[in-house]
């Protein structure tokens, strides 16, 4: 009898455990239905007030409670007098591209592009933190065609390169009416490069035929298998060259001060070498630009960002604990692996 009921209340266990890994199969895929077909969430942030909040939270920690009230006394008559002149003070827009080699930020970069040139007005400014060191010559050259809409409306716009922006992203880079870097951020890189292995060699050292069949002279110059001919490499070659003149050709437009033949050959250059270059045209940091600009202007940083679906968040947070737990745990690996 009591096994009887044991192995019933196996039973009954296995088919609720099965029941509840369904349900949460079913709720997942809901939620991951429900985040992809979510719209794209906008956030704005003025970045003058949060320098202000930061200020204020920082004179804060050494001020006595008199001082703190005349402190926001005096804030708050500011903000009563700036209100009055915000609708006449310019603006400035900040957009953020970090690019990898598929420029994949490109689409978001254009969307929050079309939304501004609805609102710009002359006096108003776009400021494009970028961060990139170039890819594929078809996906930044959409990446640069994003913003060469701001340049081709006679609208002011300024790159700020902190680190690097090199071959695709000094593509981009060109296209301002500004453009200004840190000293020692990486620019340059005018050149095109293709790399492709050739094993043909080895299949025939194994007695394997690999057959490339085209129709068409130049359907496929260079091939990862098969035999190359000279004539496929110097059609390579020759696609090259011109995917380099048309580079040349863009920067040598946005830029014309540029001496081109002379910046590129593919060479790369640190941020006071560019300036001499004329590659760049000041010298300065995205964070001490932007401060000056709130000195003046109302600053906001303006950003599209899709949901995460519910896997991306299950990943997320599983790789930061992750990453906190190897965090806490490497003093303790050092000292057993390495301090013996």
């Amino acid at each position: 009898m009591w096994e009887l009921l044991a192995e019933y209340l196996g039973f009954l266990l296995k088919i609720v455990t099965l029941l509840v890994a369904l349900v949460i199969l079913i709720v997942s895929v809901t939620a991951i239905k429900r985040s992809r077909e979510g719209d794209e969430q906008l956030q704005v942030q003025e970045l003058n007030e949060r320098q202000q909040d930061l200020r204020l939270s920082l004179q804060e920690e050494w001020l006595d409670s008199k001082a703190i009230k005349k402190l926001h006394k005096e804030r708050e008559k500011k903000a009563k007098a700036d209100l009055a002149s915000q609708s006449t003070r310019p603006r400035v827009f900040v957009l953020d591209f970090k690019g990898d080699l598929d420029a994949t930020q490109a689409p978001v970069l254009g969307r929050e592009i079309s939304l501004l040139l609805g609102l710009l007005r002359p006096e108003d400014e776009v400021v494009v933190r970028l961060e990139s060191a170039g890819g594929y010559v078809h996906s930044y050259g959409h990446a640069a065609a994003q913003l060469q809409r701001l340049r081709d409306k006679n609208l002011a716009l300024t790159v700020c390169v902190d680190r690097v922006a090199a071959s695709g992203g000094y593509m981009m880079a060109c296209t301002a009416t500004k453009l200004l870097v840190a000293p020692f951020a990486i620019l340059g890189s005018i050149g095109v490069v293709a790399e492709v292995p050739n094993v043909h060699r080895l299949l025939k050292k194994h007695e394997v035929d690999y057959e490339v069949l085209t129709a068409g002279d130049y359907k496929r110059t260079l091939t990862v298998f098969g035999e190359n001919t000279p004539e496929g490499k110097q059609k390579f070659l020759d696609d090259l060259e011109q995917t380099h003149q048309l580079f040349k050709s863009y920067v040598k437009r946005c830029r014309p001060q540029l001496a081109i033949d002379k910046v590129a050959k593919g060479e790369v250059w640190y941020g006071e070498q560019a300036l001499a270059l004329q590659l760049v045209d000041a010298l300065q940091t995205s964070e001490a630009y932007l401060l000056e600009r709130q000195a003046e202007a109302r600053v906001f940083k303006v950003r599209l960002k899709k949901p995460l679906n519910f896997t991306e968040k299950i990943a997320g947070s599983t790789a930061a604990v992750l990453e906190g737990r190897l965090l806490s745990w490497w003093p303790k690996l050092q000292a057993t692996f390495f301090h013996r």
